[in-house]
C-alpha cells in the first residue's frame, strides 16, 4: 500500500479522534504570563484624582485591570514590577512632532538632507522621544514619506519609538509655507505637498493615502521658518481647504491645519479641519467658529520659550519669530480662557526632541491651567484629537499597555512630567531607572 493510500485510510480515525476530544470537557488552559505594575499613587487623568497604593495588570500589550493592590490576586507566572513611592500616569501624547527632523535652522543643512538621512533622524528622535514618556505621537510634516517609513520600522519591532500616526508631505500652496522657497527659479523645486486648486489638492490628499497617510496636514496661512511669506496671510482659500476636508474625512483621515494668522484659522475652521495648529494670531471670531464646529487648538507654545534662550535662526525668521512670540501666549491664554478644546503639540524639532512635557508648564505656568487640565491635553484630549480614544489616553482595561511613572505628584507640580523614570509601551519596558521588580 501506497504511503498516499495509508495516509488517506488514517482520515476516518483521525476525524473520530478530534470528534472525541471536543466531547472532552475542556481542561482550563494556561494564561499567558501578566506583568503586575505596582505604584504608590496612580493618577486618575479623567477625574483628577491621585490614587494610592494601585497595581495595574498586563497582559500582553493591553491593560487588563486596575486597582487597589490589596484587590489583585497573584497567579503562577506573573511578574510584579514595583515602582515604589512613585506615580503611574498612561504615557503621555504630543499630537505635532516632526520625528524626521532635527534642531537645525541652517537653510543649508535643509537643502542637504535627503529622504534617507532624515528617516536615520527619525529613528534617533522616535527613541529619545519614547525614552522621555511620549508613548503616541502624530508626525504633521515629513518628505518623502519618510514617516511612514519609520511608523512602519516601529510597529515591525526594527527599532524603538512611540505609537504614530503619521501625515507624509504637508499639503500648501505654490510659495507657501509647504514649498522649497530656498533655490532659485533654475532649480525648479517644489515641495513635496504643494499643489493649488480644488482638483489638485483632492489628488494630492489621496495620493498621500495612497501612500500610508494616517492624517491630513496643510499650510492655511505662512510660517515663521520659511522664506517669504507672512505668518498672517492665509494661503489655502476656504474652497480649497473644504475640497480638502471633504475628501480626507469620506476617507477616514482627519485633517490639521498649520494656521498662524486670523483668517486662514476662520477658514480652517469653517472648512472643518480637526485641530489649529499654532494658532498664533486667534481672534474671538476664530474662537467662536471654533467651538461651533468642535475644532481643537494646539497651541505649540513652549517653542517660543526655547528659541528665546537658544534658537539662531536665519535672518529671513527672525523678525517673524520675534512678531509671533510677542502675541502668541496672550491670545492662546485668551482662546484657553473662553473654552476651546486644547491637545498637547509641541512642534518638537523647533527645538530637541524629548523635551515635550515642558509644554505642559507653560500650560499651567502662561495659560492659567490647573495641572490637572493640562495633564488632560496631553492623554485624553489628545486621544480624543487623534480617533484614538479606545486604545490610548488613560489606564483603563482594553486599552494599550502604555504608563509611564515619575516622582511626585504631577496634579501638584507639572514639571515631575519632565523627568520619567519608567516607560513601557505596549507591555514593554523601555526604560526603568527604579530597577524594582
Amino acid at each position: 500500500m501506497s504511503h498516499r493510500s495509508s495516509w488517506l485510510l488514517s482520515l476516518p480515525a483521525l476525524a473520530l479522534t478530534a470528534l472525541c476530544s471536543a466531547q472532552t470537557p475542556s481542561q482550563p488552559q494556561p494564561q499567558p504570563g501578566r506583568t503586575l505594575v505596582h505604584a504608590a499613587h496612580l493618577v486618575d487623568v479623567r477625574s483628577g484624582r491621585l490614587l494610592d497604593d494601585q497595581t495595574l495588570v498586563v497582559s500582553g500589550d493591553r491593560i487588563v485591570a486596575v486597582g487597589p493592590a490589596s484587590q489583585v490576586k497573584p497567579q503562577p507566572g506573573d511578574k510584579t514590577i514595583d515602582l515604589g513611592d512613585a506615580t503611574l500616569l498612561p504615557g503621555l501624547i504630543d499630537v505635532h512632532t516632526h520625528l524626521t527632523d532635527d534642531t537645525n535652522f541652517d537653510p543649508y543643512h535643509e537643502l542637504t538632507t535627503t529622504v534617507a538621512k532624515s528617516a536615520l533622524i527619525g529613528a534617533r528622535n522616535a527613541k529619545v522621544t519614547l525614552q522621555a514618556g511620549i508613548t503616541t505621537v502624530r508626525n504633521v510634516g515629513a518628505d518623502g514619506f519618510a514617516d511612514v517609513d519609520l511608523r512602519d520600522a516601529i510597529s515591525e519591532g526594527l527599532i524603538e519609538g512611540p505609537h504614530m500616526q503619521v501625515s507624509g508631505p504637508a499639503l500648501g500652496i505654490t510659495g507657501g509655507h509647504m514649498d522649497n522657497n530656498l533655490l532659485p527659479e533654475s532649480f525648479h523645486s517644489v515641495g513635496d505637498g504643494v499643489a493649488d486648486g480644488i482638483p489638485a489638492v483632492q489628488h494630492m490628499v489621496r495620493q498621500n493615502i495612497k501612500y500610508g497617510a494616517d492624517l491630513i496636514k496643510i499650510g492655511a496661512t505662512g510660517g515663521v521658518l520659511s522664506k517669504g511669506d507672512d505668518p498672517q496671510a492665509s494661503q489655502y482659500t476656504l474652497e480649497e481647504m473644504q475640497a480638502i476636508v471633504v475628501d480626507a474625512h469620506r476617507l477616514g483621515r482627519k485633517v490639521a491645519a498649520h494656521a498662524h494668522g486670523a483668517q486662514g484659522i476662520l477658514w480652517a475652521s469653517e472648512a472643518g479641519v480637526d485641530s489649529v495648529e499654532h494658532g498664533t494670531y486667534i481672534n474671538d471670531e476664530d474662537i467662536k467658529m471654533m467651538k461651533t464646529h468642535g475644532t481643537y487648538f494646539v497651541p505649540t507654545a513652549y517653542l517660543i520659550d526655547w528659541v528665546r534662550e537658544n534658537g539662531h535662526l536665519p535672518a529671513y525668521s527672525q523678525q517673524k519669530m520675534r512678531d509671533v512670540s510677542a502675541v502668541e501666549k496672550a491670545n492662546a491664554k485668551h482662546a484657553i480662557a473662553e473654552g476651546v478644546k486644547v491637545a498637547m503639540g509641541t512642534d518638537a524639532a523647533v527645538y530637541p526632541h524629548g523635551l515635550n512635557a515642558h509644554e505642559l508648564e507653560v500650560y499651567v505656568r502662561d495659560f492659567g491651567m490647573t495641572p490637572p487640565d493640562a495633564l488632560r491635553t496631553a492623554t485624553v484630549n489628545a486621544a480624543d484629537l487623534m480617533g484614538w480614544s479606545d486604545r490610548v489616553g488613560s489606564l483603563e482595561p482594553g486599552k494599550w499597555a502604555d504608563v509611564i511613572a515619575v516622582s511626585g505628584d504631577p496634579l501638584k507640580d507639572i514639571t515631575v512630567l519632565q523627568r520619567t523614570v519608567f516607560v513601557m509601551k505596549s507591555g514593554t519596558v523601555y526604560r526603568n531607572d527604579l530597577h524594582r521588580q
